[in-house]
């Protein structure tokens, strides 16, 4: 089999939209096992399928994903459309959704773009390549595969940043059967030096230490990922997050570099993407819900998770006005756990 040109891979890369790209060879992650030290702490919280055997055997041979895998292909794109002004952020009536969902849902946009390399890929070569493509969802550990491809270093936060460019960006892979003509070299394992901020600014000290996250004490893990009910120490905490949290990037001090997209549908369509106000979530059904989140990452987490958020947010508020919507649903929404958090959240507001 012929060796693929692999300049131009990266051209092809480059006219789908996407402004990083690496390859590497199709090998296990070298940080496989502080991987599977960290599930066996228990730092990834309830999202079991994490430590599913079968999982867990992709990850440590790819040929279980793909029989012949050759070649990595990790490719980015930034999604930094723009700041939010300080008297937003800092607005009780409002919630806080992380910069990545202002936008379209970035499993879309990924996707579509990575398919047509894999299918460019197949009509191209003159070999019968078999790809899969992955954004976020296959058993690949794709930040420590973005650093042996040098896009970049993993932080003290675990993010991966790119020291031009900062953090603000997706990963996507294409998985190939190719064997590729040049391969990339890892970049530096990591440039943070004695720099902490990330590690103090969390509100919740999810970083038992540098490098490690514990998922469950993370705001986006417990307003993303997390189904069930919030522990009642973490929920002050939250303040007035609703979806995902960027405390830990906006404080870095490599986003300074952070590249302002060129992908339109990541930018908001209005501050309401960016920073909804509760009143607004509070209110939602699953009609509205459907309707006002169609086509955004935030339409998977459903509508009661949403509300549960809300409800927390609203609770950590201050504002006594919240407090007949929440009696409401405390009493009368259909799912227990919006009421639950409804509860607690009017108990709060009540007695502060």
């Amino acid at each position: 089999m012929t060796a693929f040109d692999s300049e131009r891979i990266k051209e092809q890369v480059r006219q789908l939209g996407f402004n990083r790209v690496g390859l590497i060879r199709a090998a296990p992650s070298p940080q496989l096992n502080a991987y599977l030290g960290w599930l066996e702490a228990g730092h990834h919280g309830t999202m079991g399928y994490l430590s599913r055997p079968d999982r867990i055997a992709r990850r440590q041979d790819l040929n279980v994903i793909l029989p012949g895998a050759r070649t990595l292909i990790l490719v980015g794109l930034d999604y930094h459309t723009l700041r939010l002004p300080q008297e937003v952020v800092d607005d009780p009536r409002r919630g806080r959704i992380a910069a990545y969902a202002w936008g379209a849902d970035y499993h879309q946009v990924l996707i579509a773009r990575l398919q047509s390399l894999a299918d460019w890929l197949q009509t191209t070569s003159n070999w019968p390549a078999t790809s899969r493509v992955y954004v976020d969802t296959g058993a690949i550990l794709e930040r420590s595969h973005a650093q042996q491809a040098g896009l970049g270093f993993v932080g003290k936060n675990t993010m991966l940043i790119d020291p031009r460019g900062g953090s603000y960006f997706f990963l996507g892979e294409v998985l190939t059967d190719l064997e590729m003509e040049v391969y990339d070299s890892p970049g530096r394992e990591t440039q943070c030096g004695s720099c902490q901020r990330c590690l103090m600014a969390c509100p919740t000290s999810a970083f038992p230490q540098p490098y490690s996250l514990d998922a469950r004490r993370c705001i986006s893990y417990l307003t993303i990922e997390h189904k069930g009910l919030i522990d009642f120490e973490l929920r002050p905490l939250m303040g007035n997050w609703v979806f995902g949290c960027d405390v830990c990037q906006a404080v870095c001090p490599w986003n300074r570099f952070a590249i302002q997209t060129r992908e339109p549908s990541f930018y908001p369509l209005d501050i309401d993407r960016a920073a909804p106000l509760l009143a607004d979530l509070l209110s939602l059904d699953d009609t509205t819900f459907q309707t006002r989140f169609d086509g955004s990452a935030i339409k998977r987490i459903g509508r009661d998770r949403l509300v549960r958020n809300a409800c927390l947010a609203a609770g950590n508020s201050g504002v006594a006005d919240f407090i007949p919507a929440l009696e409401h649903l405390a009493h009368a929404d259909r799912s227990a756990l919006v009421r639950e958090a409804a509860v607690w959240a009017q108990q709060r507001l009540s007695t502060h």
